[in-house]
């Protein structure tokens, strides 16, 4: 049984950084694609980040790209997000997931595993 948890969340002021982890379980994190999304109120859960399962290669929304960093410790098999030059736009729940197949998409309905994900609220 694959379990994904989230930690890391909280409220920073805009400008400010926070690291998310996500801890894997039942399924290490080098098997298959890993990935970041976000929620905030009243909208879809949207793309972050992945990396994959292979050479570890990443993938950013536009919205975070040079900002946010996805990377893994293998020996945890733990996925972090490091988030810097935080914005109140960033402010939502994170979800770490992860693919039962290779490759990287970015809808939802492609991820099959889910966190309960971690509140980050970025002030203004």
């Amino acid at each position: 049984q694959v379990q994904l948890v989230e930690s890391g969340g909280g409220l920073v002021q805009a400008g400010g950084s926070l690291r998310l982890s996500c801890a894997a379980s039942g399924r290490t994190v080098t098997a298959y694609p890993m990935g970041w999304f976000r929620q905030a109120p009243g909208k879809e859960r949207d793309f972050v980040a992945a990396i994959t399962s292979s050479v570890g290669l990443t993938r950013y929304a536009d919205s975070v790209k040079g900002r946010f960093t996805i990377s893994r410790d293998n020996a945890r098999n733990t996925v972090y997000l490091q988030m810097n030059s935080l914005k109140p736009d960033d402010t939502a729940v994170y979800y770490c997931a992860q693919r039962r197949t290779a490759g990287i998409l970015t809808s939802t309905p492609h991820w099959d595993y889910w966190g309960q994900g971690t509140q980050v609220t970025v002030s203004s």
